[in-house]
């Protein structure tokens, strides 16, 4: 990512000031003359063994010395960062040859405009209610700022506090508010970290000299005010924090930020317009950061409370295909074949039945792993907006927040459940004669599946009809019959999003959207209940859309 971030400090003798400035230097292709050589440092160039060199903190980035800018002799404690003659920093990424460069200013006279300009911004013209907090501003010609102001607090200050801000500019400003949440999180981390050090100075230089007190029994005047301070106009952000490597504490900070930012989006290859499954994916990825941005903006950089162990791990998996972390080992399922041979074809046939038509699909039993498994081949029967999964809980949970419950043996399914025509229990049972190590799932568990339902699961609903078909096919891989499943589920889908937009937002009578599901092919029993209940997992940006054009005047 063409980055760049820079610490920015309001001066009250000179104003708005760039401190400290990190930049991304890709390295040159083969058919381009490599760049010049960094200039060097103002003074005597240090030998060689004596350049600070240093592993970066989990990034694969190593720190040295670089060249120094030229400093600028009429600057104030407060307007400098590294002191004349330092040679800044640089941070080269071992696996791209990315180089991060920090200097007080930028290397580039174009940079330095650009960053003047959104330093100015940011601490002037564009702020936030209450001053501190984060704020989007740019153009095309100066480029996109992601800035976020704050205060650090200062014993001989006015108010007692000076007033700085961190800013982002990129020329990409779609990548730049795409990364808004994960910027937020991690830019405040590095801002709580540095007002809790200033902080614990400011505390002890106040045991010391009430400076409150002082200022109120002394005569004021505004020509000798800084005289008052102790003939310091301004204090350095080092000395307000008393942080001996505060600088390359921030260009490892900010350099892993470059690093991590560029890296954390990519960009994908889609054919043709997104899935609904990928719309869902969007949004819920969409909800879990708005989430916890909210909860840090209300708590003060507190984290959300936990939802309990199952259902987190039920999140972690969801956007997986397969089983999350290591290779799988010992007993799990591999695909659908291989349940339907595990449980035999009437038996697969009433719990593939049971999955597609929303009913609550109840596994009990020792092995956790095994039930992991049975649910991700089994939530591919489903669209992804469908799918709500608590894979391993201590007790029961109530349908309407999971279709996919796992539960340890000894918890009790409550009578009103297992007597109900709406799930399916599934108790897996270890027989005595297996081993630890033995990974044949006939041999070493037993399955009992129970249901109240009486409703025969022989005719339909034709999606599972076919895939039926494909999985007795032994000529199918499995591989193909996922993507047969792919097909099906594209097709049905397309289906319910008709049935939407004729019974829901046109609002049509019963009659009529019998016709129609007539014209789709779907008129039974079983794929009326399949269309209604794959209904609920329609994306919010699709219903949106439909609302949004229904709405509009013709």
């Amino acid at each position: 990512m063409n980055a760049l971030v820079a610490l920015c400090h309001f001066c009250e003798l000179h104003g708005p000031r760039t401190l400290f400035c990190t930049e991304a230097l890709h390295p040159p292709s083969p058919s381009v003359p490599p760049d010049p050589p960094l200039a060097p440092p103002a003074g005597p160039c240090p030998p060689p063994e004596q350049d600070r060199e240093r592993e970066g903190e989990g990034v694969g980035l190593t720190m040295r010395a670089s060249g120094s800018a030229s400093q600028r002799a009429d600057m104030c404690d407060g307007c400098r960062s590294l002191p004349v003659g330092h040679p800044g920093f640089v941070s080269v990424d071992s696996e791209t040859g990315i180089r991060f460069v920090s200097h007080q200013q930028p290397r580039q006279p174009q940079l330095f405009s650009i960053v003047r300009q959104a330093c100015v911004r940011s601490l002037s013209c564009e702020v936030c209610p209450g001053r501190e907090g984060p704020i989007f501003f740019g153009d095309e010609q100066h480029g996109f700022v992601f800035s976020h102001t704050f205060f650090i607090k200062d014993s001989l200050a006015r108010g007692f506090q000076r007033w700085y801000s961190i800013v982002m500019v990129t020329m990409d400003r779609i990548y730049l508010i795409n990364s808004w949440p994960f910027l937020l999180t991690h830019l405040r981390g590095t801002i709580g970290s540095l007002q809790q050090t200033a902080l614990k100075v400011f505390d002890s230089e106040q045991c010391v000299c009430p400076q409150r007190a002082m200022r109120m029994n002394s005569a004021f005047s505004p020509g000798v005010f800084p005289h008052q301070r102790g003939g310091s106009a301004a204090r350095s952000l080092t000395s307000l924090t008393q942080h001996p490597a505060l600088w390359a504490s921030l260009h490892s900070s900010f350099s892993w930020l470059l690093k991590a930012c560029g890296s954390r989006l990519t960009e994908k290859l889609l054919e043709g317009a997104p899935t609904e499954d990928t719309l869902v994916l969007i949004e819920r990825q969409t909800e879990q950061e708005e989430e916890l941005i909210g909860w840090e903006g209300a708590e003060g950089g507190v984290s959300p409370p936990l939802r309990g162990e199952s259902e987190s791990e039920g999140g972690r998996d969801f956007l997986s295909d397969g089983v999350k972390g290591e290779e799988p080992q010992g007993l799990v399922f591999q695909s659908l074949r291989h349940l339907r041979q595990v449980l035999g074809a009437s038996e697969f046939r009433m719990l593939a039945w049971h999955v597609l038509m929303g009913n609550q699909v109840i596994w009990r039993g020792p092995d956790p792993q095994l039930i992991q498994s049975a649910f991700t081949v089994l939530k591919a029967l489903l669209p992804v907006g469908c799918v709500r999964a608590i894979p391993c809980s201590r007790q029961y949970e109530e349908a309407y927040r999971c279709n996919f419950l796992g539960l340890s043996p000894d918890v009790s399914v409550p009578p009103h459940v297992s007597n109900s025509e709406f799930s399916v229990l599934v108790d897996v049972l270890r027989t005595e004669r297996s081993a630890p190590s033995d990974d044949d799932i006939l041999s070493a568990c037993h399955f009992s599946i129970t249901s109240a339902s009486t409703q025969p699961t022989d005719r339909g609903p034709t999606l599972l009809n076919k895939l039926e078909l494909a999985l007795c096919n032994g000529n199918l891989s499995v591989d193909v019959v996922s993507h047969c499943l792919l097909c099906l589920k594209e097709e049905w889908m397309n289906k319910v999003k008709v049935l939407f937009k004729f019974s829901k937002v046109d609002g049509r009578a019963k009659e009529e959207t019998q016709k129609i599901l007539a014209l789709l092919g779907a008129a039974e029993d079983d794929n009326v209940r399949l269309l209604k209940f794959w209904m609920t997992g329609l994306s919010k940006t699709y219903k949106s859309h439909l609302m949004s054009a229904v709405r509009q005047p013709h």
